[in-house]
């Protein structure tokens, strides 16, 4: 169901003009009338002498009764791509222009900080002895460095202001804003500095401003297999495997070959919990998760492989800047977790020592609509 509600959501994004867009060569393979191309802007818009590229593609509609105000897409994450999704947004909006955006630091823009030194890392909690992800984490900042890049300028703020910066240079009056997951809190903060220039705003899988990801992780786990009605069986499958852990053959897209990784029910706690999220995974889970109760550690392999490849899909240096200064800092990590993603991105954090952001109130003016879920704006935003 889509309904239609008033967010109140965090928001401090100051906006400087961006130089003229930069064309360039799409980087994928887009339909037709599309133009690719890099918008220049600051790193850091409280220090401006250097600047970055942020990556975007327009498919430009000739549809008769083409509508003014296009439809501007960024993806999740943090650190998915955007731009390979061009054509299927334009099957989706053919009457309108589509505008795909990247996230700073993202595959499609320049630098993109991708992160092979923690993404390995992360993969390398399944090796035995497991990688140690912080050490991993230092390596990456400090190679990042060497090449000028401040990590400060990746965070929501600054991605915001680019959205913001893209409208004024691409001239279009106003447009309706599409999120997907993490980049939800960005269309709703675009939405709130930008509201002359955001006729609506459309989010799927929307990640409210108040959630504390990591302190709620373990929980929401629990919520989502009692709901798909196997908590008991995942319960008993994960101690069988941390009392004799599965070895499972996985493969390493980040170094070629595969390992046999020796897989605790922790591990496979970790992995589930990413792998839920899509909807086939959550289809055979009330099948899946008896069977490996059950002992069938044959059907982990396909779980297990999946790591590798999200690993290489997520720039994971502009992951974690992001997640390091606007998510880990409100969460308390009082209570120990069993899910290795939690911790490490917890190490990573402590690693690098990024600053936590300072959020303000702001509310959006446009209609904004929520796939699949319903909002209460009376609960606060975190502060």
């Amino acid at each position: 169901m889509i309904t239609r509600v008033v967010l109140a959501l965090a928001l401090s994004t100051p906006v400087t003009s961006a130089t003229a867009p930069v064309a360039r060569d799409c980087p994928t393979a887009m339909p037709p009338r599309t133009t690719c191309g890099f918008l220049v802007v600051p790193e850091r818009r409280d220090a401006p002498d250097r600047k970055i590229k942020v990556g975007y593609a327009v498919r430009h509609s000739t549809a008769k009764g083409r509508k003014p105000d296009p439809v501007v897409y960024m993806s999740g994450g943090p650190g998915s791509a955007s731009i390979q999704l061009t054509g299927f947004l334009s099957q989706m909006f053919p009457d309108r222009d589509v505008v795909t955006v990247e996230q700073r630091g993202g595959p499609y823009s320049e630098p993109a900080l991708g992160c092979p030194e923690t993404a390995a890392a992360l993969l390398g909690r399944l090796r035995t002895p497991p990688a140690d992800v912080g050490a991993a984490a230092v390596k990456c900042r400090d190679r990042l460095r060497e090449q000028g890049v401040d990590l400060r300028g990746y965070n929501t703020k600054e991605i915001v202001a680019d959205v913001v910066a893209l409208r004024g240079e691409l001239g279009y009056e106003s447009w309706n804003l599409f999120g997907v997951s993490y980049s939800t809190r960005v269309m709703l903060d675009v939405a709130a500095a930008d509201p002359e220039g955001t006729r609506s705003v459309v989010l799927d899988s929307f990640l409210p401003e108040r959630v504390t990801w990591y302190d709620d992780a373990d929980r929401n786990l629990a919520d989502t297999t009692a709901t798909l009605g196997v908590r008991e069986r995942f319960e008993a499958m994960t101690a069988r495997l941390n009392a004799s852990p599965a070895r499972v053959p996985v493969a390493d897209p980040l170094r070629g070959g595969a390992f046999t990784a020796q897989m605790t029910g922790d591990d496979v706690a970790t992995i589930m919990a990413e792998a839920l999220h899509e909807t086939d995974v959550a289809a055979v889970a009330p099948t899946l998760v008896p069977a490996l109760a059950g002992g069938h550690d044959e059907l982990l392999r396909p779980l297990a492989d999946a790591v590798g490849e999200g690993l290489v899909s997520h720039a994971f240096g502009l992951y974690h800047a992001v997640q390091c200064q606007d998510e880990v800092p409100f969460n308390t990590f009082t209570a120990k977790s069993r899910l290795f993603t939690v911790n490490a991105d917890k190490a990573v954090c402590d690693a690098w020592r990024l600053p936590r952001s300072t959020p303000v109130n702001a509310t959006p003016k446009a209609p904004v609509y929520v796939l699949g879920g319903q909002y209460d704006p009376t609960t606060p935003p975190r502060t």
